[in-house]
């Protein structure tokens, strides 16, 4: 009970700041019944007065309300088959940005998470530098290391301490620090345990509620917060990126250090590079900046079809330029991936675009088993052409993949497709990186941009190259599982013989099982008794009214 006050009233306390900040005007009365459209207009009289349009008070309530608040409003963003795409569009826009908390406490959380006092794991600890919900950055440096690896021992490491004193920084690194606000993990908890409430009492009582699946919707949000909680998680994502773009020559990530890096720290190099938001930064560097454009599109491309694993927050401000000129990346919060099933149907899907061959960009939807099989395989690729043959009546400026995506993901809602959230994820992102492209060069022709990505995707792995290896595949799963035979025959052999010994000389019963049975043959022997006695009397009752 006392619970259930509490998320009632953090409840009452959201919904105050929803109509205080406009965000109900967002409501479409008419489709609420009479008792609730009476309870929105009054509701609506707190609105405070603001010039601002309805998806900007949207961004400004979920801040005040907190992290967990902009967590979900981000997380909202790439599920426009909750929220409209309208309302998802709008939520793109919400900027992580907050306050940072005190320099005393970021290193005292730095201090206790690595066990060791902030002076012998950083030369230099910086004041924050960026700050969002859930973590702030701080520029740092560290003691470099020797070239290769090996301890410099203990007289080189008072000379590098020497040459670290005051305001001499030659021998040392610098790195980014990102830690995570102090009850942060307590704040989130409650929150959640607040919105999975209203979910299931919305289910309880929502028909749409249910079609919605809210506390599924709930379910994904924490499951996304936790992963953004424990900092050694985004630390594997970027070790598992860098592994996967090693060889790329126009992008790279950052290295972790791992020694410094904990649950609630992550340390890793600093990147000195043009932030990609700075177009005038960018030009006065003298990049060719629509070469740039492809690639970025070219790089996410291909680690969305080669690795099956991308950067799903590629706005801007996470891209840089390295002085080499290649792209970087930062802030590994949130991560797609798409299983090779999946990443098999992408690449098909945009390579029947590209080729216009809109029967087998039908097919492959039913071989992915995403369109049920009692719909018509013709039916759906009339529907595809009707979105595909449009755009190649187009010039290159006019063609959005992105905007493809989307209106693919619209019919397919014709045919039954079930919603996909690692593709919903996968075309917002494309609509992020997309936009980024265009603004370096608004003449992109987006089709020749990511033609040889998807051309060498499909030729490596729908070619004869790749049915080899898928023969090579099959052939090892039967080779594993003949292996297997002789284990499986030796297990069958122990219950074969097992079995014979127990039924030998009969099947023995334990004495608890003897009594057990006797037990339930009496009661059920007194309730045959009963019921033979009910019957009879009954036929006794019948037979003396016929006569």
């Amino acid at each position: 009970m006392i619970a259930a006050a509490g998320h009632l009233f953090r409840l009452a306390r959201a919904g105050f700041v929803f109509a205080r900040e406009g965000v109900l005007a967002l409501a479409d009365p008419e489709a609420l019944p009479a008792p609730a459209r009476l309870g929105l207009r009054v509701a609506r009289l707190m609105e405070r007065p603001s010039g601002e349009g309805a998806s900007v008070r949207l961004s400004a309530a979920l801040t005040r309300l907190g992290p967990t608040y902009v967590k979900l409003g981000q997380f909202l963003a790439t599920r426009p088959d909750v929220v409209g795409p309208a309302l998802a569009r709008d939520l793109e826009s919400l900027q992580d940005r907050m306050a940072p908390f005190p320099q005393g406490e970021a290193e005292a959380a730095v201090a206790g998470a690595l066990g060791k006092p902030l002076p012998e794991l950083y030369v230099s600890f910086g004041p924050a530098v960026a700050a969002a919900s859930i973590a702030q950055v701080h520029k740092a440096t560290v003691a470099a290391r020797p070239r290769d690896g090996a301890d410099p021992g203990p007289q080189a490491k008072e000379e590098l301490d020497s040459r670290l004193r005051g305001d001499e920084r030659e021998g040392a690194q610098t790195v980014a620090v990102k830690v995570l606000r102090p009850g942060i993990d307590r704040r989130l908890r409650s929150d959640l345990d607040t919105l999975y409430f209203a979910a299931r009492n919305a289910e309880r009582h929502s028909t749409e509620a249910r079609r919605l699946r809210m506390v599924e919707v709930v379910d994904t949000l924490a499951r996304s917060v936790t992963i953004e909680m424990d900092l050694r998680l985004e630390a594997a994502a970027i070790a598992e990126m860098r592994d996967n773009v090693r060889g790329d020559p126009d992008f790279r990530v950052p290295t972790v250090d791992w020694e410094r890096t904990a649950r609630g720290v992550l340390t890793l190099e600093w990147i000195d590079g043009t932030p990609l938001s700075n177009r005038v930064a960018l030009e006065a560097r003298g990049l060719d900046l629509p070469a740039l454009g492809r690639a970025l599109m070219q790089a996410f491309l291909r680690h969305a079809l080669r690795d099956g694993f991308f950067h799903a927050d590629m706005h801007p401000g996470n891209l840089f330029v390295d002085s080499e000129g290649r792209i970087v990346a930062v802030d590994f919060g949130i991560m797609g991936r798409l299983s090779p099933k999946e990443r098999r149907f992408l690449a098909e899907i945009l390579y029947g675009f590209i080729t216009r061959n809109y029967y087998r960009t039908a097919e492959v939807h039913f071989e992915a088993g995403y369109v049920p099989p009692h719909h018509s395989v013709e039916s759906f690729a009339q529907a595809i052409r009707a979105i595909g043959e449009p755009i190649h009546n187009r010039t290159a400026a006019d063609i959005s993949m992105a905007k493809l995506l989307t209106l693919l993901f619209e019919v397919t809602g014709l045919f039954d497709m079930k919603t996909r959230p690692e593709l919903l994820l996968l075309q917002k992102t494309m609509v992020v990186v997309e936009g980024v492209a265009r603004s370096f060069d608004r003449d992109l022709d987006m089709w020749a941009t990511a033609e040889p990505v998807v051309r060498e995707w499909v030729e490596r792995h729908l070619g004869p190259a790749g049915r080899l290896e898928d023969v090579a595949q099959g052939a090892g799963e039967v080779g594993k599982f003949l292996g297997e035979v002789p284990s499986l025959l030796g297990r069958a052999a122990r219950v074969t013989d097992q079995l014979d010994a127990a039924t030998r000389d009969g099947l023995v019963l334990a004495p608890e099982t003897v009594a057990a049975i006797g037990e339930a043959e009496a009661r059920r022997s007194r309730w045959t008794t009963v019921a033979l006695w009910v019957i009879a009397g009954l036929l006794g009752v019948v037979i003396w009214k016929l006569v």
